[in-house]
């Protein structure tokens, strides 16, 4: 079934609570972006405490593009987020994964779009999701990579009942062909927040065009 998660990438709160506010009642799960100037050249907000009412209202996931993921854990958790997604391209994927599994969360592996498929094949088994990301990461906005299909093909085919996220370029034309390679999860942020009033109609878009 075709899960379509809006994604914050946001330095100001208020922008991030209006978002989560326009998407209530339309999904079960928002991504927020976490960056910290260290495995990419941006930052986000990041006051986990702001976090712990929002959980009520809607379920968190947390896309870390961060260099240490697994010294954020905790304070995610303790902060409502059920599920963690952490770059394979830091060198610390083992000690986020081994955190994590303390933790009653979900864990989740991305891979960039410059990363071979081989660095993050030999985690597969011990998550719960992989995303995929079909822009480079960093910035929202960009354009959707077709050179990632194989990706998602290749992970599906692999790993069948594996959840695929992807993340990058999302709108309702892609929609059909990473549906046909096997993306279960997508992930959009310009796409559906490009105007507050039209978020209900952009989400609907999204699904009804797998």
């Amino acid at each position: 079934m075709l899960e379509i998660i809006p994604g914050i990438n946001e330095k100001n709160y208020d922008n991030v609570l209006n978002k989560i506010q326009a998407v209530e009642g339309l999904v079960d799960w928002v991504q927020i972006d976490i960056m910290d100037n260290t495995l990419v050249q941006n930052d986000t907000y990041n006051n986990w405490e702001s976090f712990k009412s929002i959980s009520s209202q809607i379920k968190l996931e947390a896309h870390l593009m961060v260099l240490n993921p697994h010294k954020y854990v905790k304070y995610l958790v303790d902060n409502g987020f059920k599920r963690l997604i952490a770059q394979v391209e830091t060198p610390t994927s083992r000690e986020f994964i081994d955190t994590a599994k303390t933790f009653l969360v979900e864990i989740g592996l991305a891979i960039d779009t410059t990363t071979n498929l081989e660095v993050i094949e030999p985690f597969l088994p011990e998550v719960d999701s992989v995303l995929i990301m079909t822009a480079p990461m960093g910035a929202s906005g960009q354009e959707f990579d077709t050179n990632q299909l194989f990706k998602i093909k290749q992970i599906h085919e692999l790993n069948p009942d594996l959840p695929i996220e992807i993340d990058g370029g999302v709108n309702k034309d892609i929609v059909p062909i990473v549906c046909e390679n096997g993306a279960t999860r997508l992930v959009s942020t310009n796409y559906i927040f490009q105007n507050l009033e039209h978020v209900k109609e952009r989400i609907e878009e999204l699904k009804n065009s797998a």
